[in-house]
């Protein structure tokens, strides 16, 4: 990985980008387009299934570059919990989360250059939820922040409000989790060290 073949991150996601930008890593975005159906019974499975379709589809157009592919679900009693579509789904996911301990899984995958596999991973956390009243899950909605997140809220932004306490990587629920991902760019050998740049530049 230089600046003349960067990683490649396989995901319109903003939040994935400010992630990684938060690393000083060069990379570039190009998504993938692939449809996100649930074909596995296992969260896990899905997860991680996702995150390798995602960087492979990206690999075929994209040539001899990195690819990171990722996706995120929310898991409460085996339920998963993707993005809501309208202010009714929003208002059933917290609903559900509201007083509750779920599961946020992340599943990301490196494509080498050559077109494998070689880092596939799950990484999950547990975030607990306080007791919400309907006046405060109506007020969540009409920010609109819970559209385009799964499980309808964004730890890093408003929701925090509601989330008492996690255990396990908190990047991991924004999106991308940044300790397991560098391990895994380490021992790929996409990255010979890390840092890569001096924390002062």
């Amino acid at each position: 990985m230089t600046k003349d073949k960067p990683l490649i991150l396989a995901s319109k996601s903003p939040r994935r980008r400010r992630l990684l930008e938060q690393l000083r890593l060069p990379f570039r975005i190009e998504v993938s387009g692939i449809q996100e159906e649930n074909r596995f019974t296992s969260p896990s499975e899905l997860v991680r299934a996702l995150a390798i379709d995602k960087a492979t589809h990206v690999y075929k157009s994209a040539g001899e570059s990195w690819i990171l592919g990722a996706d995120t679900i929310v898991e409460i009693g085996g339920l998963i919990l993707g993005k809501p579509e309208d202010d009714a789904q929003a208002r059933k996911m917290l609903n559900l989360l509201s007083g509750k301990t779920h599961r946020v899984l992340t599943g990301f995958s490196l494509v080498a250059p050559g077109g494998s596999v070689a880092h596939a991973e799950v990484v999950c956390t547990e975030v607990k939820i306080k007791e919400l009243s309907p006046k405060e899950i109506e007020a969540y909605i009409q920010t609109g922040e819970p559209f385009g997140k799964a499980g309808s809220y964004a730890i890093q932004g408003i929701g925090a409000f509601m989330v008492e306490y996690i255990y396990g990587s908190y990047t991991n629920v924004v999106g991308l989790p940044l300790c397991a991902l560098v391990k895994a760019l380490l021992s790929s050998g996409a990255l010979e060290c890390f840092p890569t740049v001096s924390l002062d530049t």
